[in-house]
This record gives structure tokens, sequence and C-alpha cells, in this order.
């Protein structure tokens, strides 16, 4: 089957063609980095996470470019409320953001470019659209520029709106625009804002307009024309509407389909910082293991709306504990792997179909649950065939223990391996010891000392085995 997506453009699922074969191409709008990233934001980061993933075990090339804004209204605000340089402001919290796609186990973008290192591209995408008729210089000599929307009929087709049906935005100011729906290219720079915040330009020092950066950062490392562009569903208007408009206008044919992932919502409500019930991504992997977390984000379908409680992080733990069960029984019982990694055709199906990931979980719970069988009965080719095709399922979500992405997200670790199990071995078997001398309370502390650690003792028939707490 081939592989289809939703376009948020044609609203309909297509065939996904890519503009030059064995090759993919994706741009998805990266945070602008104001403040820490909650999980309203990382959910974008792990659902094209997914796509890349998948893309790539059908053999595909992928190249990712994932942008960070680094410059806007809201950085300048914030950074002079915290008495600190609007670039340092925003460094630190790109640095969050790239802690926490580290921490539910996101591979990096190819490339990330900020969008202060791309402002001679900005500019000569302004000159172009002016060039064009559909852009023009504000008349108040603010050194402003605006995209002119009425000069570009297909405006809307993105949102599906019409020009004369939209309302200027509420905090959108009015000054040098020839209709208020217009929107900024350019913006002059203003008295009170830092003299480091702006950047010589034909209409005088400034700094980009939102909108203008993306066209600009997209074309720069994807040429004209690219495969897929995504980004949250708050982005589809006026952001991504506004991109699409002044690139294609710029005689840019720009993105071949559009994605969109819908929200994680707080009590019904879109999560964001304006709202104040944002889940920071690091204190959630703090109460819960990052990779129930990265799962909680992935298992539902990417253009349905995630409702954030503690419940659901929860069930995603114990979801997760159950699949770690079986691999590191399965991987107990074998003396080698001895079966090829291969997708259940249900799998391939369910991911196939606009990536399905709800139907894809479920083969994954069945084929667990038969591998489960499978160990009972001893047998073990089942067995070895369930491993290879659940390691192989995890591997597509992101979700494999055995990944060295959760090495790194962890901090590493590997050369502290051998003590750590030299030591743990040296208390299982003083316990033994103890337990065969029938000091039952000594076997009862060295337990409890473990288990503080977040370790935890399985007694079996063949003796005694540990494994890291899901909690710890």
């Amino acid at each position: 089957m081939t592989l289809r997506l939703y376009d948020s453009a044609t609203r309909e699922v297509r065939d996904f063609v890519p503009l030059e074969p064995g090759k993919v191409s994706i741009y998805h709008c990266g945070l602008t980095v104001q403040s820490a990233p909650h999980l309203g934001h990382i959910r974008k980061e792990v659902v094209f996470d997914v796509l890349r993933r998948w893309l790539a075990v059908q053999g595909y090339e992928v190249t990712v470019i994932a942008n960070v804004t680094d410059i806007d209204d809201k950085i300048l605000s914030k950074s002079a409320q915290a008495g600190v340089p609007w670039w340092a402001h925003a460094y630190h919290f790109e640095r969050e953001l790239h802690d926490a796609y580290a921490a539910l186990g996101c591979i990096p973008p190819t490339y990330e470019p900020r969008a202060t290192g791309h402002i001679p591209e900005m500019l000569e995408l302004v000159a172009a659209l002016i060039e064009r008729g559909h852009a023009y210089p504000a008349t108040d000599g603010s050194g402003d520029v605006y995209f002119d929307v009425k000069s570009w009929p297909a405006y809307g087709e993105l949102s599906g709106q019409k020009v004369d049906d939209m309302e200027p935005a509420a905090d959108a100011d009015p000054r040098g625009k020839r209709d208020p729906r217009d929107f900024a290219l350019w913006k002059g720079h203003k008295p009170e804002e830092p003299w480091t915040a702006s950047w010589p330009s034909p209409w005088g020092r400034g700094r980009p307009g939102w909108h203008l950066e993306c066209s600009a950062m997209a074309g720069k490392y994807l040429g004209d024309t690219f495969d897929v562009h995504g980004g949250g569903l708050d982005l589809r208007f006026p952001h991504h509407e506004n991109e699409l408009a002044q690139s294609r206008a710029a005689g840019k044919p720009f993105a071949r389909y559009w994605m969109h992932n819908n929200w994680v919502t707080a009590a019904g409500e879109k999560m964001s910082k304006s709202l104040g019930n944002g889940a920071l991504v690091s204190e959630v992997v703090k109460h819960y293991p990052p990779r129930a977390v990265r799962m909680y984000l992935a298992a539902p379908h990417y253009r349905s709306a995630i409702e954030f409680s503690d419940d659901s992080l929860s069930e995603a733990t114990a979801s997760l504990e159950r699949i770690d069960s079986f691999l590191d029984r399965a991987a107990d019982a074998l003396s080698e792997d001895v079966s090829a990694v291969v997708l259940p055709d249900a799998f391939v199906e369910a991911m196939n179909d606009d990536l399905g990931t709800p139907k894809a979980f479920a083969v994954l719970y069945e084929t667990i649950r038969d591998g489960n069988s499978a160990l009972n009965a001893r047998d073990l080719l089942t067995v070895s065939l369930r491993l290879a095709e659940v390691r192989a399922m995890l591997d597509v979500f992101g979700l494999n223990p055995a990944d060295p992405i959760w090495d790194r997200a962890s901090g590493g670790g590997d050369q502290l391996e051998p003590i750590v199990d030299a030591l743990v071995e040296r208390l299982i078997n003083d316990r033994a010891e103890a337990k065969q001398a029938r000091d039952y309370s000594r076997a009862d502390e060295i337990r409890n000392q473990l288990s503080a650690l977040g370790i935890e003792l399985t007694d079996t028939r063949d003796g005694t085995t540990w494994s890291l707490s899901k909690q710890a």
C-alpha cells in the first residue's frame, strides 16, 4: 500500500509522491524561543519524528529542516521584563528546546536554522515581492513593509477563507497599511527596542516579520519547491497561510503537501503559555518516564486532540511497562535472535494510512499478546518472530529502549554499566547467601536498599534477575 497523507491544503488524503524519487524534504516550523517548551509544543516534534522514521523505514533519504525563531515581539518583551539581552534570553530557551527534543528521543533535524542568521535571504524575498507588486513600504515613514493581501487572489486558499470575510488581528497595528488585513514582512526599528535587534535594509533599519522568516529559510535549504510543510494546527492561519501567499507571489511553488497536528488540550482548551496551563516537558519527565511521555504523544492519531491529564500519562506508563516486560522476558528466553526484522502487514497498512498510529499500536499490542502466549508455551521460534516484530514497530515509534538515542537522552552512562552490573550482582549474591543462611532480615534489607536506588528484583526458578524501576 502506498503511503497516503492528509493534505491540509486540499483537505483530503492523498497518495504521497515525493518531488524526487527516493528522497523526501520536510520543513516544520520550530519554536519561538520566548520561554520553556510544554507538551503542546513538543507534540509536533514527536509527530514529525515518527513520520521521518516511517519514511526512512520505507527506504527514503529524509531531509528535515526545523527553524528556530530567535527574534520577535514576544522575545523582546519578555527579555526586557527579565532584564537580560534579547539574544541571551532566546539562546537560553533554545537550549531548553533542545533538551526537550533529547528527553523525548527525537532525532535532531538535519539542520536547524535561526531566523537571525538569514536576514539577507529575507531581504531578497521582500525586494522580489515589492518588484512584483505584492508588497509595499509603509507610507508613515516607519520603515515597515507589508504584503498586499488583495494583490494575491488566492490568499486564504490554505485555510479555506476569503479575504473579504477576514478580520484584522485584534492586536494588529493599522498604521501605514493599505488594508488592515495586510501583514508585516519587515518591521521598522522602534526607539524603545534594542539597537541590536535591528538590521540595515533598503527601507531602513528593522527586523523580519514572523511569516517572512520561514519562507526564506525553507527556500534556502529545500529549494523553491519541496515535499512537506508542517506544524501545529494553530499555525495554519495566519502563519502558514501567509507563508504560502508570499512564497507563491514571489514565484516559488513552495510546499506540495501540508500537514498539521492537532493540539494538546488542558481542560478542553489549547495548551498555551498565555493560558498558563502548559505542562513543561522538563517537569513532566521528572514524574513520568520520558519514553512513556513520548508514547502518550505518539499513540493518538496526529490529527486528533489529546487531553492532558495524569491519568493519561499513568496509562501510557503502565502500557510501556507491559511492553518492556515482554521485551525482557523474550530476550531472557532466547539464546540469540534468529529472526529477520519484518513488520506485520497490518502495521504497515495502518502507518501508510495517514500515519494511523492508533491502529498501529493495536497491532503492536496484539503481537505482544501472541508473544506472551508463545513464551508460556515455550514456543521459542514464535517468540523470536514476535520479538523481532515488536522491536521493529518500536523503532518506528521511537520507543525501542535499545535505541542509543535513549542513552543520549539520559546522559549516557555506557562506561558505568559494567561497574553497576557488577555491584548489583554482588548484592544479589549477598542476598542469596543471607536467604540460604535463613537471615531473612538481611535479605529484605538488601532488597529494600536496591529498591530505594530504583532497582527491582524478580525471583524466578532459575535465580534472581534485576531491572531498573520504570519510575526511576
